[in-house]
């Protein structure tokens, strides 16, 4: 050779390369604690959470005697399964508290195309 170094350049005698693990096998304790939820997002959360809120919502769309009540019990359940649902994302089970917040924004979009249905076939605005 005529002294260039190679690329890369190799350790010199008896000196060890620092690498650092890649993580699949890990060599000791994480350098920083890890926090792990009390109550993380499972699919049965979700799915109990909105079983409940479909429950509910039948519960008060069956008040309504008509169009106008069904939207307007409709309206109301939701703002009160939304209020659990905010209170449950917070403090409690956020799983939970997805599920019912999507199955309510769904029986709004079900309430809301009825009432526009009902709109569209009589030409009078079904809510007041």
């Amino acid at each position: 050779m005529d002294g260039q170094p190679t690329y890369p350049g190799g350790p010199a005698a008896g000196q060890f390369l620092a690498r650092t693990p890649s993580g699949l096998f890990p060599s000791g304790p994480p350098r920083r604690p890890t926090w792990r939820e009390p109550h993380p997002v499972t699919g049965s959360g979700v799915a109990a959470g909105g079983a409940v809120a479909a429950a509910w919502l039948v519960l008060f769309g069956l008040l309504g005697r008509d169009v106008p009540g069904y939207a307007w019990w409709t309206v109301i359940a939701g703002a009160i399964a939304w209020l659990a649902a905010l209170a449950l994302v917070r403090y409690g089970d956020r799983g939970v508290g997805t599920g019912v917040a999507i199955v309510t924004a769904g029986g709004w979009s079900i309430a809301f195309a009825v009432v526009v249905v009902r709109w569209a076939t009589s030409a009078d605005w079904p809510m007041w």
